[in-house]
């Protein structure tokens, strides 16, 4: 039993580690997060193997969801996107990712297909699309534990004050939390906690457009749930890159000992002793 993420961002801040499948989400969970944060754009690449661009199916998101949670013992955020489509697609969506085990949902304002929030290149639909999106989720969730959290894309493309009207009527409509993406300086940050009524997000997108702040600082600014998508998937690329490089140039596999980890090591961070105990239950006498 996982516990309740509204009781956590009732009490205090939550820091959310960004995943994206389930060895990324056990390494996480065994550090001690809070709360997973399931990354749309780390499951395009690791089960798909394409950018995020908005090529992810719904099937795939839907199982990489239902494996994660399954052995999650914290809460998991499940970034959505655009919905997958107008707000019957969008009600499905919910339903089927709620029932997954999903604690929370992301969808955005952006168009389909849709883009990482920090490229360039965005473009959002009209406000009253996304209402109707977001009214389609509330509905679909009414009933559930499953939080709503409304993505706003619209700053890069109409400016601050636009997203804050649409995160304002995101909160109207029912998002239990809103999420202005890729706000571009502290002036703005600022802003939109100050304005932006009910529990905000911030997404601490490492290397992307928005400033770098503290989790103490964005607890005092107002945020009371923050992201770290890249924090999984970041380190394993750069980690991959340097020991194929060096397994390559050496011919050997002894650069890997520097990990210090075995098979077993390995296995234990997915549950290993267990799957031996249980086995051990059903030994045949």
């Amino acid at each position: 039993m996982t516990a309740d993420l509204a009781q956590l961002l009732a009490t205090g801040p939550v820091l959310a580690a960004g995943v994206y499948d389930c060895l990324s989400a056990a390494v996480m969970q065994e550090a001690g997060f809070p709360a997973l944060a399931l990354s749309g754009a780390g499951v395009a690449m690791a089960a798909a193997g394409v950018p995020d661009l908005g090529l992810l199916s719904f099937g795939e998101l839907l199982h990489t969801t239902a494996a994660l949670t399954r052995r999650a013992r914290v809460p998991v955020i499940v970034d959505a996107d655009t919905g997958f489509g107008n707000p019957l697609n969008v009600t499905r969506t919910c339903e089927d990712l709620a029932r997954a085990g999903a604690d929370a949902i992301v969808l955005e304002d952006q168009t389909f297909p849709k883009r990482c929030g920090h490229l360039t290149g965005k473009q959002v639909t009209e406000a009253g699309e996304f209402i109707a999106k977001l009214r389609a989720a509330r509905r679909a969730l009414d009933g559930t534990a499953t939080l709503l959290i409304a993505r706003i894309d619209a700053l890069a493309v109409h400016g601050v004050q636009d997203a804050i009207v649409r995160a304002t009527r995101a909160h109207d409509a029912g998002a239990d939390v809103t999420f202005v993406e890729a706000p571009t300086s502290r002036q703005e940050v600022e802003e939109i906690a100050a304005t932006v009524p009910g529990l905000k997000m911030y997404n601490l997108a490492t290397g992307g457009r928005s400033p770098s702040l503290s989790a103490a600082d964005l607890d005092e600014l107002g945020f009371r749930l923050i992201l770290v998508p890249g924090l999984a998937l970041m380190p394993a690329i750069a980690a991959m890159r340097d020991a194929a490089a060096e397994v390559l140039a050496t011919g050997s596999d002894a650069p890997l000992l520097r990990y210090g980890l075995s098979p077993r090591d390995m296995f234990e961070v997915v549950g290993l002793s267990r799957w031996l105990r249980l086995e051990s239950d059903f030994a045949v006498d």
